[in-house]
C-alpha cells in the first residue's frame, strides 16, 4: 500500500537519504516551499516481463475471437474499400 506525506524543501535537503529510502519503500512525498505544495516525489513503476507460456495460460479461459464479426465491424466503421486489403 502506498502512503503519502508532506515534507518541506528543507526536510528534503537535510534528510535526503531518509526521504529516498521512504520513497524506495513505496511512500509518496509532497514537497512544499513556504507552505505551498510544489512537487510530488514517488516511486517509479516497475515492470515485469511475462513469459509467453504464462500469457497463454492467463488468456486460455477467454472466449475465442469471432473473426467474421470483427471483420464486419471493421468494414462498417472504415468501409469495404481499403488500400492493401487482400
Amino acid at each position: 500500500m502506498t502512503t503519502q506525506r508532506t515534507i518541506t524543501q528543507r526536510e528534503l535537503r537535510n534528510e535526503s537519504a531518509a526521504v529516498m529510502d521512504a520513497v524506495e519503500a513505496g511512500e509518496t512525498m509532497i514537497i512544499t516551499r513556504n507552505g505551498v505544495p510544489v512537487a510530488q516525489l514517488g516511486p517509479i513503476k516497475r515492470y515485469r516481463l511475462t513469459a509467453v507460456s504464462e500469457l497463454r495460460q492467463a488468456f486460455a479461459a477467454g472466449p475465442d475471437p469471432d473473426y467474421a464479426a470483427m471483420r464486419a465491424e471493421i468494414d462498417a466503421y472504415f468501409g469495404e474499400d481499403r488500400i492493401g486489403d487482400d
